[in-house]
């Protein structure tokens, strides 16, 4: 057995492991997209060839975890993709709206192409279309958490419960090569315990071989309660004291909605000032439909707080924007709000435009509450960045900028570390994926102090030995 590292290799995104059989059988632990700035060339090459893959394993709905499966199919794949149910109805809204990004991006730039009358070359072709992407949900097969299921004669899967996002699941391949049994683990996207909606991450069985994620492998979170308070600060300075409007770049599936159900609370808790909220994101909308029908991913908790509040993401003053027209009159809104828009790395969408048009203004606050690539506008904000191009545009950056990772879905270097410390012994090998090449060092030293040996941190395009 063989793991080439097609992807999150000493970086944060493009998640994608091929592993191959001794019978030759070819199987993708996700197929996700490299995102960020300048990364087009990567999106549009393999590391193998797309026909010759065998089956798709998916995480979760994460683009950057599933967002090239159509481009996948488009160049030949014909395999089936394993996921959860939940991933499988996320995925459908994901890739829908990553095709029509495609499409008007290369809308975009061959219009630039045309103006020029000196133009000969090809037009730009997106990277996979609406249509491409429609296609390939037929090819989607959802399985529960925790039911051993076969995908190949010598392959057997299960999924547990990441505690990610909705239907997140790490993956345990059972597979059977000559007369021997060999466990495969991997972690995906760790998330956290004791946070909202969602279950705790469930640990996967001991395995030979671990690839593990890395994001916040060099770093710890801050206290979730205490964060909660700090939140309803920044809301009460930014809206009440300063009259001001709360504009929070948030990713659209699950950040979006773990920071609805806590305003959620806050409103029948009468913590929350008589202010509007504004969903700008036409995807978090129906990604909020999608987490509406799948309550057997919920915690006991939430299941306990929907006896008396049916609905967790729904509250007085609590709205969600869907046309273009209702987002574009925002700006002209003076009255004190918070808006919560898509991207999470602030790099497109809507959130684009409520920053353009408000990072200008002390009275306002720009609160950052998850990961974003350095160079993201996300990303520099959190640098601390005086000034930041918008549209072409330089920005002054006057309004003040707050950051939570708190919010964060991704466990943080002890939350990974208990997650996975029931491989000691049993991993042979561990492969770090999904972390910056800064974060890498630090987290595999820490791991080493904790008794894993033979760490190996892969590079992008590298294949290995099982």
């Amino acid at each position: 057995m063989k793991i080439r590292f097609c992807g999150a290799a000493k970086e944060v995104t493009g998640s994608c492991h091929m592993i191959t059989l001794d019978d030759g059988f070819k199987l993708l632990l996700d197929c996700g997209m490299f995102q960020g700035e300048n990364n087009d060339e990567l999106n549009r090459q393999w590391f193998f060839k797309a026909n010759e893959i065998d089956a798709v394993v998916l995480s979760h709905a994460h683009i950057d975890h599933c967002g090239r499966i159509p481009k996948l199919a488009k160049d030949g794949f014909e395999g089936n993709i394993f996921c959860t149910p939940a991933t499988r109805d996320l995925a459908a809204i994901m890739l829908m709206d990553s095709a029509k990004i495609q499409e008007s991006d290369a809308m975009y730039e061959n219009k630039k192409l045309t103006k020029n009358q000196n133009h000969r070359g090809e037009l730009v072709q997106p990277l996979y279309t609406i249509k491409d992407a429609g296609r390939v949900m037929r090819q989607f097969v959802g399985f529960n958490y925790n039911r051993w299921f076969r995908i190949h004669d010598n392959v057997e899967v299960l999924f547990r419960d990441a505690g990610h996002i909705l239907g997140s699941a790490n993956v345990t391949l059972r597979v059977r090569e000559g007369k021997g049994i060999t466990m495969l683990g991997f972690t995906a996207d760790i998330g956290r315990p004791a946070r909202p909606i969602l279950r705790d991450p469930e640990p996967m069985l001991p395995v030979d071989y671990l690839i593990c994620e890395s994001t916040y492998g060099d770093r710890l979170h801050h206290d979730a309660p205490s964060e909660d308070n700090r939140f309803l600060d920044i809301i009460h300075e930014t809206c009440v004291v300063k009259k001001g409007k709360l504009i929070i770049p948030a990713f659209s599936v699950g950040r979006t909605q773990e920071i609805v159900y806590l305003l959620d609370q806050a409103s029948n808790r009468k913590l929350l000032p008589p202010i509007q909220v504004y969903v700008d994101s036409p995807l978090a909308v129906n990604a909020t439909n999608v987490f509406q029908i799948h309550p057997e991913c919920f915690d006991a908790e939430l299941h306990e707080y929907m006896l008396f509040d049916k609905n967790p993401f729904g509250f007085n003053g609590l709205n969600y924007v869907k046309s273009v027209e209702e987002s574009k009159s925002l700006n002209n809104n003076n009255e004190p709000c918070i808006i919560i828009s898509s991207s999470g790395m602030a790099n497109a969408g809507r959130v684009k435009h409520h920053l353009s048009n408000n990072i200008e203004d002390p009275k306002n606050t720009i609160l950052i509450v998850g990961y974003c690539s350095p160079n993201t506008p996300g990303g520099m904000l959190r640098n601390g960045i005086d000034r930041i191009k918008f549209f072409g545009e330089e920005k002054m950056v006057r309004a003040k900028v707050e950051i939570m990772d708190s919010f964060s879905a991704h466990g943080d270097q002890l939350e990974m570390y208990n997650f996975i410390k029931n491989q000691i012994p049993s991993a042979q090998k561990i492969y770090l994926v999904h972390g910056d090449e800064k974060v890498l060092p630090e987290w595999k030293h820490f791991l080493s102090e904790k008794g894993f040996s033979n760490i190996i941190v892969p590079s992008l395009g590298q294949e290995l030995d099982v």
